[in-house]
């Protein structure tokens, strides 16, 4: 869920309390949860990539397929795979890759499995990559410059940089309403 760390107390002992606003209903998710042990993940917000990004990336794709004689999926994979921050890599016993690969690659078409051997006996190493339908601006903004610079490389013309920027700050602002949003519900609190 969407927070803001708001305090950080260090307590004579040596533990810390963390105080964070969230724009949630979490009271019944408190009153189950509290004083027993749970799992906590922080990491930095980013907004959600805009459709627009999403089609002109395509009609890139679909530029670099024609002029490459490839499939729009395999240009989409190429460029997914030359990004970094997009996949993770899980030791999986050897009955479950299968299982695994097959599942996860049926959540679309950039949702991709590499399979390698492990140091661990009877386990395989799985590379897992996301498709971008899940991607950060961020990530998203990384997959543009990349089919950009192939576009550029095989004189297939481009979005011009203003259209990029434009692109861009669409997701920025998104990302300041939502911070807008935080803070005038933690100035009520």
């Amino acid at each position: 869920m969407l927070g803001r760390l708001k305090d950080l107390t260090v307590n004579r002992d040596g533990t810390q309390n963390i105080t964070v606003t969230v724009q949630a209903d979490v009271r019944e998710m408190y009153d189950d949860l509290k004083e027993k042990d749970i799992d906590i993940e922080i990491k930095r917000h980013y907004a959600k990539r805009s459709l627009d990004a999403s089609a002109k990336s395509w009609v890139m794709i679909d530029q670099l397929a024609e002029k490459l004689g490839k499939t729009k999926k395999e240009i989409y994979r190429e460029a997914i795979k030359e990004i970094g921050g997009v996949s993770d890599v899980v030791c999986v016993i050897d009955s479950a890759v299968e299982t695994l690969c097959r599942n996860w690659e049926t959540k679309g078409q950039g949702w991709m499995t590499e399979v390698a051997p492990s140091k661990i006996p009877g386990c395989k190493n799985v590379t897992l990559w996301y498709g971008s339908s899940c991607y950060n601006t961020k990530q998203m903004s990384t997959l543009i410059d990349q089919l950009i610079q192939e576009c550029n490389q095989q004189g297939i013309p481009t979005m011009r940089d203003e259209e990029v920027d434009r692109l861009l700050k669409q997701w920025n602002k998104k990302k300041e309403k939502e911070d807008e949003k935080l803070d005038s519900s933690t100035d009520d609190s």
